[in-house]
């Protein structure tokens, strides 16, 4: 079998699909997006992020923007400003913004399977992307498989979505955390054309206190989001592994859906937030980013590999924030995301049940919407 090829706002991308899901993964970056969710049904579901100045023919000296839209996969994840090991890394590493090569595409037993390979240049190893998707299950299951790399590395999920317009429409809730974290470093520099709201290199204990850099107004809600126009922050929370799969939900009340991703925080102990409201002015964005990232990572905040490597704020409270990888032992990165239709009165996502094959989400107001999801996948276990 081989995916349909077509050009999806600008880029060449790869379209994958089965009964109930559709994906387009672009050729350049392996980035996910558009991707369809309930497709056989008559209100789908299409939850996430494509920058808009694709197709105007700028240029663009970042390359992990150049495609940029929906969920990546980082290595090294972050902005990797400073060199590792005399290296330097381009934003999100060569996985979020070099082409990606097609290996297979198969459909058996419900599951249909697509995979792409990489070999990187400044890192010497190799990465096997593969995708997922089951029949009955509106969720994108997700494998990165590491061979070949040697050292402590920064990684993770770059997922974005797309926000409406209207303020604090989207409903962010997350599984407990246990460190809260601003950025240590500027996010928004005015002199490079960006501004931000967060008092850098702070610690916080809710997403509804965030710590502000104004005397008069000391902290900020981030449960929902679109807010503060004009700025762009990023935070980070850090998790402990527990029993259950780490979570993170979005509740789009103008929509009506509900997305979700899960995780094995063992692996990917931290969620960066980065909430991007029109307050960054370099080409190309131009003051109409508007988009939440909610990316499950190890690393240090989206400082960058380097910075993820040595001891920081979050190894000194025990979170890891690079992985150890071994030319002698792959490692496999796991991770689930999917979306559901909820009404739009459905409220803040406050705690998720698992059962077998199943995740059953429970509101703030009692909703309830129960999902079919192989959460043991996550534990390197078969999706179905």
């Amino acid at each position: 079998m081989k995916p349909i090829v077509k050009t999806i706002a600008s880029q060449p991308s790869w379209v994958v699909r089965n009964r109930n899901m559709e994906l387009a993964v672009t050729k350049l970056g392996g980035q996910m997006a558009p991707v369809t969710f309930g497709r056989n049904t008559s209100s789908p579901v299409r939850p996430y992020y494509i920058s808009p100045w694709q197709g105007e023919g700028q240029r663009i000296d970042d390359p992990v923007l150049v495609p940029l839209r929906g969920d990546f996969f980082c290595l090294p994840f972050g902005d990797n400003l400073t060199p590792v090991k005399g290296k330097r890394h381009v934003c999100h590493g060569q996985p979020a913004s070099r082409k990606w090569s097609f290996r297979g595409l198969e459909e058996r037993g419900g599951v249909t399977k697509f995979t792409l390979s990489m070999k990187t240049t400044i890192l010497q190893g190799s990465v096997t992307k593969t995708f997922f998707l089951v029949d009955g299950h509106n969720v994108v299951y997700t494998r990165h498989l590491l061979e070949g790399y040697k050292g402590a590395l920064s990684l993770g999920h770059h997922a974005t979505l797309a926000l409406p317009e209207k303020e604090g429409s989207v409903l962010i809730s997350t599984s407990r955390f246990d460190l809260g974290l601003t950025c240590p470093v500027l996010v928004g520099d005015p002199a490079q054309g960006g501004y931000q709201s967060f008092a850098p290199g702070k610690k916080f204990k809710s997403l509804s206190r965030v710590p502000l850099l104004w005397k008069d107004e000391p902290f900020g809600d981030c449960t929902a989001f679109p807010v503060r126009k004009g700025f762009s922050d990023i935070l980070g929370l850090f998790k402990k592994p527990g029993r259950t799969p780490a979570w993170t939900t979005a509740v789009n009340t103008v929509d009506g859906y509900l997305w979700f991703s899960m995780k094995d925080a063992a692996l990917l102990p931290a969620t960066v937030f980065w909430i991007s409201n029109c307050g960054l002015y370099a080409p190309p964005l131009c003051g109409r980013n508007r988009c939440v990232g909610l990316e499950d990572v190890c690393g240090f905040l989206a400082v960058g590999g380097a910075e993820s490597a040595r001891p920081n704020t979050a190894t000194r409270a025990g979170f890891p924030t690079a992985v150890k990888l071994s030319p002698r032992r792959p490692t496999a990165v796991h991770y689930i995301q999917g979306a559901v239709k909820v009404s739009k009165d459905f409220g803040r996502v406050k705690t998720v049940h698992f059962g077998p094959g199943e995740a059953t989400f429970v509101s703030e107001k009692g909703k309830k919407v129960a999902v079919p999801v192989a959460h043991e996948f996550l534990k390197d276990e078969a999706p179905a």
